[in-house]
């Protein structure tokens, strides 16, 4: 029960596990209800650490690397669907029904994709910073056109150093903001090659149809989280969600494009309070 103490033994953080071309890894106890949570463009689960102690008191959260991002290796396909079918097969290895799953930006074409595909696997979705069309998507920041854009990208990236990776992040928040050192590790990793790729199928994925079309087809609760500040995606296209009879909006006044680094404590406390109400009600702040 959310607002209860954890009373059974939690897992140990980082109890680790490889499952069908993913390092996947657990915390919080392994009764409690599930929670997924997946990452954005080529970043990993450690860009969710500043929210996992909250949510690993009430749920058994689970964190993927999707493969060819963090430590899971390349994989024959970054389709969005493709994806979406191996983070099902990682959940039916566990024996999950039923879960709650949420996703920072890119990271809610995958919650998306998955609950299209599996319903049964989904009891909810939340999506954090996602994008609902092409035509929400701002002018990059200026750092992220440099590393992403020829002819310079390709030279740079392999030249990439811990700073420039900091700066990168930190021109989609409102703020400055501390980034797990983890993280930082885990985006080093990534190829160029990789990382385009990655946006061109995530591109392609709400091309063909919006995130908003393709929730209103589902029966599935949704909340949307969005930073009122956001440089990636026009904030006011989180309305467009409107559009889904599921889906409840929540702006994040002063937040960027990363609540989870900006905002920790109010983004726990939204997405606590919605897995354990579902969509129909106002979401319960738990208490801390």
């Amino acid at each position: 029960m959310v607002g209860s103490p954890c009373i059974i033994p939690c897992m140990s953080e980082y109890d680790v596990k490889h499952s069908h071309g993913m390092h996947v890894v657990h915390d919080g106890p392994r009764q409690a209800p599930p929670l997924l949570l997946i990452h954005g463009s080529g970043a990993s689960g450690a860009s969710w650490s500043p929210v996992v102690p909250a949510l690993a008191g009430h749920h058994h959260v689970i964190r993927v690397d999707l493969p060819g991002c963090g430590q899971s290796p390349p994989p024959p396909s970054y389709d969005v669907p493709a994806q979406a079918g191996r983070v099902a097969a990682v959940l039916d290895d566990l024996g999950l029904r039923f879960v709650a799953v949420a996703g920072h930006s890119s990271g809610g074409y995958y919650a998306t994709a998955l609950a299209e595909q599996r319903p049964d696997l989904v009891s909810s979705l939340t999506l954090i910073s996602t994008g609902p069309s092409l035509d929400a998507l701002l002018p990059q920041p200026f750092i992220l056109r440099v590393l992403l854009g020829p002819p310079l990208g390709p030279l740079l990236w392999s030249a990439r150093s811990d700073a420039m990776i900091r700066k990168g992040i930190n021109a989609t928040t409102a703020r400055p903001v501390d980034i797990p050192v983890d993280a930082i590790a885990d985006l080093k990793g990534i190829t160029y090659r990789a990382f385009r790729t990655v946006l061109q199928r995530n591109t392609a994925y709400i091309a063909e149809r919006s995130v908003p079309e393709r929730l209103a087809t589902l029966d599935v609760p949704v909340l949307v989280i969005f930073g009122a500040a956001d440089p990636r995606w026009e904030p006011s296209s989180a309305r467009q969600y409107d559009a889904v009879p599921s889906a409840r909006v929540e702006m994040l006044p002063g937040v960027g494009h990363v609540p989870m680094l900006e905002a920790p404590e109010e983004t726990s406390k939204l997405l606590l309070g919605f897995t354990a109400t579902g969509a129909d009600t106002p979401p319960v702040i738990p208490e801390p």
